[in-house]
């Protein structure tokens, strides 16, 4: 039997390199999905370019607060003009300090910012919402994001990403498995939240791992593609080289193996050995 998978590369929009990548992996097949940076400098650019794999693939917002200048004034959360840290604006969130009045205002603001931008330049509604760095999750961000969803497209129109998976399988996979476990813990309760707004959400998550770029990437993506379940989704990041993306981001060599390697023979027999079929969620 055959299990229909989504395999998504996040961070398109981030450089040319990113996004031309993505765009090729998408054309050649070995794509269903990718999440956009709408506050990127690149965007407006790039955001043309997705039209012609719009039937073929989710295209969505991946919602960036952080380490980034936002879409528009954030006078409590950015007052540099800049985002913070992942790390900061967890401690924010874990410690209640997201939830006042000012933050939450500069947070619905930011989610609406950014998915005005993606359906200016994207011509269309995103199909899907989910976050850099998993922002998405966080309390104080997660109920605004799936109130936003709700509020603004056709019910069941638009899906978020649920980054949950049960602990078994983290521990079987033996990827990662502390961050993998964090960040299925951040996703607790996500589903249901957005089951109660009738908003769509993925079964099952994987994909975590530390961006090494000497990591077996080929035999984590056997693993990540292990047990094969309808709906889950796999996140990737994958890039061609481009020098522009080593002044915004530290994760730059493994991207370049992840192209190569989704874009390679042997990731389409994987597929066909472990039974997989790439789809999109709604598809």
């Amino acid at each position: 039997m055959t299990a229909t998978i989504v395999l998504n590369a996040d961070d398109y929009g981030l450089s040319p390199g990113v996004s031309q990548g993505i765009l090729a992996l998408i054309r050649q097949g070995r794509l269903s999905g990718t999440s956009c940076m709408t506050a990127t400098p690149f965007w407006p650019q790039h955001a043309p370019w997705l039209a012609e794999v719009a039937d073929r693939a989710d295209i969505g917002l991946h919602l960036t607060l952080t380490d980034q200048e936002p879409a528009g004034p954030c006078p409590a959360l950015a007052p540099t003009g800049r985002f913070g840290s992942v790390g900061d604006l967890m401690i924010r969130s874990l410690t209640g300090r997201l939830m006042d009045t000012a933050s939450q205002a500069d947070l619905k603001a930011e989610i609406g910012r950014q998915l005005d931008l993606f359906e200016a330049h994207a011509g269309r509604p995103p199909s899907h919402v989910d976050g850099h760095q998993h922002v998405h999750l966080l309390p104080g961000v997660r109920g605004l994001v799936l109130d936003a969803v709700a509020r603004r497209y056709p019910r069941g129109s638009v899906y978020v990403r649920d980054c949950a998976e049960p602990m078994a399988a983290v521990l079987a996979r033996g990827v990662d498995s502390v961050k993998a476990l964090i960040i299925a813990s951040l996703a607790r309760g996500l589903a249901a939240a957005a089951a109660r707004r009738g908003i769509p959400t993925n079964r099952g998550f994987r994909g975590v791992y530390d961006f090494g770029p000497d990591r077996d990437f080929p035999a984590l993506m056997a693993r990540f593609l292990a047990p094969a379940r309808d709906r889950a989704l796999i996140m990737v990041h994958p890039a061609l080289p481009d020098e522009v993306l080593a002044g915004l981001d530290p994760v730059v060599a493994s991207r370049q193996v992840e192209q190569a390697y989704l874009s390679g023979d042997a990731f389409a027999h994987l597929l066909e050995e472990m039974g997989v079929r790439l789809g999109r969620l709604q598809g």
